[in-house]
């Protein structure tokens, strides 16, 4: 009879977890977001395309993408920085009131 049970949201523990983060709301959305780009990564592998960062953590071969990211935050590999909104919308305006902003660099000339 085995006796290994299934680690699953037990291990990190829910507490330590949450002394990481301000809130279990935002590590529930930490944790979605960082296991999107997790299952991002997997998906782009067979492409070529890197586009996110794979697991910072060792995993196995059936660990699902959110336990690798709770993971994650449980050993301080990510961490969770909160934005100023005003000055986020100020260096978007600025970003946009740049000539060149929106312009594709790979689109070919007109020679015409």
């Amino acid at each position: 009879m085995s006796t290994h049970v299934p680690e699953g949201i037990t291990n990190p523990p829910i507490d330590d977890l949450l002394s990481k983060v301000d809130s279990k709301y935002r590590l529930v959305l930490f944790a979605a977001k960082r296991a999107r780009q997790i299952n991002a990564y997997y998906s782009q592998l067979g492409e070529g395309l890197l586009e996110n960062v794979g697991p910072l953590v060792e995993t196995t071969v059936q660990e699902k993408p959110l336990t690798i990211a709770l993971r994650e935050i449980s050993a301080d590999v990510l961490e969770c920085n909160e934005i100023d909104p005003e000055a986020e919308a100020a260096a978007r305006a600025e970003a946009e009131a740049d000539p060149d902003f929106g312009v594709d660099p790979f689109a070919p000339d007109d020679l015409a």
